[in-house]
């Protein structure tokens, strides 16, 4: 028993590395390709060069992490049937097929448009590319549905039963539309969507402050200011919504969520935690400072509940979350960085209004440009940490309430598991360190601005070497 239980916790550990890595690079494409579609169509709309500019630079970076993301994500799905395969057994009939969609709808779609997209600028007409720019990005975000909709039902299953330790299906589509299904996915488009437009906006408050190509990238940064507007609140929303299905659906997630050790009943007040110490041996928390009556009002918007709020002693240790404080932590985080961008988002627009941001003020304005930069890598820490509370917070159980984790890992010879655990390690550690350099060189080489956009009137130009020119088609060199 001992050695299942090390195996598992490898496994865990090999999955967890591999999926914290992996879903940095698909929060940026998936969130960036709905700029590009914004930026190419601007483009077309204005035929202000600039726009189309911004689509080539930005473009660069998108493609350095769609490559990474392919290069990462495929091995994190083999180890379904590597690592777990008693799970793949178990739900393979359902779950199979969903993550089989993703990659023959969503993925697929997204690379086949994604060539045209980024070498066809002068091969196609510039309303081909910019259909080719809209599949791109709807590929991507089609992809996040899916995805979204695989980990919903193993938080929510449902449309099914288990039969002898098998998922049979009986409505599929009920099973698709599990009750977490909906919330999250908007809970996750958004915040690619968030993400992308505050390392877009604070890429280009790096410029204004090094006094590069201001006026250029005063642009782009009252873009995603604009964006900002409507999806930041619209995030704290969807979030608020994740939070009371998990207190409806997921108690013991709740539970850890806010190192709720003792069970508030119905009828009675319930303190939030603002910040605290859990102390999972002891079954209690060390210190803590409360707000009075603020998770009443989270949960059920009034002072007192309507349902109790369950406490982590209502179930044995075996069947609710460990790492409390792991979970407590992260969500709190998650939490206080979604608010760090809507104030973020009311001191641009502020300034904005005053007229602070135009192309010739908007460099005096360093300490606002140097809290866009800090908010470039915000978003992945708050995705990072949201899946911890979203993953970790449903342990023991890798499908809620019905397959333990435990029995779900394959029974692999440990130094295997471990050997592959190190060798991931180091490719990501390489990969890592290879994408900010290539990253860092991209943004350090900065956009071109002699770049001429193909004509929007006439058709693009056809290839032909030179023996095929007659005299009179010959290029304008060769006349004079």
């Amino acid at each position: 028993m001992d050695s299942i239980l090390n195996v598992v916790v490898l496994s865990r550990m090999q999955f967890a590395l591999t999926a914290i890595f992996h879903i940095l690079w698909p929060i940026l494409t998936t969130g960036m390709a709905i700029y590009l579609v914004v930026v190419e169509g601007l483009w077309l709309k204005t035929r202000n060069v600039d726009y189309y500019r911004h689509a080539r630079f930005w473009s660069k970076l998108y493609v350095l992490n769609f490559s990474i993301g392919v290069a990462t994500g495929i091995p994190m799905e083999f180890q379904f049937g590597s690592n777990w395969a008693p799970l793949s057994e178990s739900i393979g009939d359902f779950f199979g097929s969903i993550l089989g969609f993703e990659a023959t709808m969503a993925f697929m779609l997204e690379a086949g448009f994604l060539g045209i997209m980024l070498f066809g600028w002068e091969r196609v007409h510039p309303v081909i590319h910019y259909l080719a720019t809209i599949m791109v990005a709807f590929g991507a975000n089609l992809s996040t549905f899916w995805i979204l909709t695989a980990n919903s039902w193993m938080q929510t299953p449902a449309g099914g039963q288990f039969v002898d330790g098998k998922f049979v299906v009986i409505d599929y589509f009920q099973a698709i539309q599990s009750p977490f299904m909906v919330t999250s996915f908007f809970h996750m488009f958004f915040a690619t969507l968030e993400t992308s437009m505050f390392v877009i906006g604070g890429i280009s408050a790096w410029y204004i402050l090094s006094d590069r190509h201001s006026a250029f990238f005063a642009k782009s940064l009252k873009i995603v200011l604009a964006g900002a507007i409507a999806i930041t609140p619209l995030q704290i929303y969807v979030g608020d919504e994740s939070a009371k299905q998990v207190y409806h659906y997921q108690p013991t997630k709740l539970a850890a969520m806010e190192a709720q050790w003792e069970t508030i009943p119905a009828g009675e007040s319930a303190d939030w935690s603002i910040v605290a110490w859990p102390n999972g041996r002891a079954e209690k928390n060390d210190w803590d400072i409360k707000a009075p009556n603020g998770l009443s009002y989270l949960l059920e918007f009034k002072p007192t509940l309507s349902e109790p709020v369950q406490g982590l002693k209502e179930w044995p240790p075996e069947n609710r979350p460990r790492m409390v404080s792991l979970i407590y932590y992260s969500f709190r985080i998650m939490s206080g960085i979604g608010f760090f961008f809507a104030g973020l988002m009311l001191w641009s627009v502020l300034q904005w209004l005053r007229g602070k941001l135009s192309s010739d003020t908007i460099a005096q304005q360093r300490w606002l440009m140097r809290g866009w930069i800090l908010a470039a890598p915000l978003g992945y820490i708050a995705v990072e940490a949201g899946w911890i509370v979203r993953c970790v917070g449903r342990q023991p159980w890798a499908v809620y309430g019905e397959i333990r984790t435990v029995d779900a890992a394959s029974n692999l010879p440990i130094g295997s598991v471990l050997t592959s655990l190190l060798g991931f390690s180091a490719i990501y550690t390489l990969l890592f360190v290879s994408a900010l350099y290539f990253g860092s060189r991209i943004i350090r080489q900065g956009p071109n601005l002699e770049l001429e956009p193909p004509g929007l009137d006439r058709p693009p130009a056809l290839e032909t070497s030179p023996a095929e020119h007659t005299p009179d088609q010959r290029p304008l060199e060769a006349q004079q």
